[in-house]
């Protein structure tokens, strides 16, 4: 049995909260100087997700720290000059380039796994290496045809080796074209002096689990080993060195750890409020998210429409601090965001709710929002008249 070092600080819950807050870029005046690229630097992993409703949310996690950043900067920001790499991470993610070292423990462990489902054929992965060296960047249609039929699993020979290419290091994505990832060797896209394997399983680990505690805050074992999708296991192996602190908080069943910068400096500042992606790195772990901000918190997007309770791509509403209330949203034509369906913590998250609608449609270029299903039915008059206001101001 592991004995576990005595907490080096006693936090309460309203503590852990704030410090979770300012470390993920949602406390205090945000850093505007270093942008976009600043953000993924400072949360070491933006998810990625193939749907779209108000924008991706690899756009979307920016615009909740930044503001209305322009949709085409996002991008700029994250694939010119080399700045980013896609990989997996907490799931398929952009990362910031510097990291490519400290997953090598992750290409080793591809390269070294039996593969299943997707047979590769003789001759495939050396063709592939060969059109991208001759050619590349190509995406997957570009070398040859991502799939062998319409079905979305049916892959092609091409896709199957250019993907087992990327999972072991030798081929980057390095963009998204039309959501098609567009592939190029390592040796070309990824500068030379982070162009290695050196670093053993230990120091790469030891790295994600320290950079895991600073993007948290605070956490738990689970909450850090969820960050880069680590084994509880390997994150035991190295926090002792992770140069993370032991820390006990209010009301959490679970030992934890803090960044010790992070508890150096008490958190103040500016709450942002605004809508937050389901696949943000602040609420991306439900058991985290409950715990932190008693929000209960599922994406239904891939839940039998019967079965939703807040809508197809409800979207927390953060506030203050807390998780205030809910909006599923929608577009309709070029104008007009459509809030399917909200639902509001209580007649005081009225406002706040409304704040986040108008700013987010402003940012998608909405000159219009229009309130559908409010949960709370007495609150959807108050709510219209309050999106009104700040619509009329908006636009002044």
């Amino acid at each position: 049995m592991t004995t576990l070092p005595r907490p080096t600080a006693a936090l309460s819950a309203d503590e852990a909260r704030r410090i979770a807050l300012r470390a993920q870029g949602f406390l205090g005046a945000p850093d505007r100087r270093s942008g976009v690229r600043g953000v993924l630097r400072h949360l070491g992993a933006v998810q990625l997700d193939t749907i779209s409703v108000l924008a991706r949310s690899h756009e979307l996690i920016p615009y909740a720290r930044l503001g209305a950043v322009g949709r085409k900067t996002v991008e700029a920001a994250y694939w010119t000059d080399t700045h980013a790499f896609e990989y997996w991470s907490h799931a398929a993610c952009i990362l910031p380039i510097e990291e490519w070292p400290h997953f090598a423990f992750r290409r080793r462990a591809y390269r070294g796994r039996p593969h299943w489902g997707h047979e590769l054929p003789d001759g495939a992965y050396d063709q592939v290496i060969k059109q991208l060296r001759t050619e590349g960047p190509l995406t997957a249609t570009e070398l040859g045809g991502a799939k062998k039929t319409s079905e979305w699993w049916d892959w092609s020979g091409t896709k199957v080796a250019v993907e087992r290419a990327l999972m072991y290091g030798e081929v980057v994505c390095v963009q998204r074209r039309g959501w098609k990832r567009v592939y190029d060797l390592a040796e070309r896209a990824v500068p030379a002096t982070l162009l290695h394997d050196d670093l053993d399983d230990t120091e790469c680990l030891r790295r994600l689990v320290r950079l895991a505690g600073q993007s948290l805050g605070v956490g738990t074992r689970a909450d850090i080993a969820d960050y880069h999708r680590l084994k509880g296991e390997q994150v035991d192996a190295v926090i002792a060195d992770s140069g993370l602190v032991p820390v006990e908080v209010e009301g959490w069943s679970k030992p934890a750890w803090a960044d010790p910068a992070a508890l150096a400096t008490p958190p103040r500042g500016r709450h942002r409020t605004t809508l937050l992606s389901p696949f943000d790195s602040l609420i991306w772990d439900r058991a985290r998210t409950e715990r932190i901000f008693g929000f209960t918190h599922r994406l239904e997007a891939y839940v039998p429409k019967p079965k939703r309770v807040y809508g197809y791509y409800a979207m927390p509403v953060l506030a203050g601090g807390r998780l205030v209330g809910r909006v599923d949203p929608a577009r309709e034509g070029s104008g007009v965001l459509v809030a399917r369906q909200v639902t509001l913590d209580g007649p005081k998250a009225v406002p706040a709710v409304a704040e986040a609608l108008v700013e987010a449609a402003s940012w998608v270029n909405c000159t219009t929002v229009r309130v559908e299903r409010v949960d709370t039915p007495e609150l959807r008059e108050p709510l219209v008249r309050e999106v009104t206001r700040a619509l009329t101001t908006a636009l002044r």
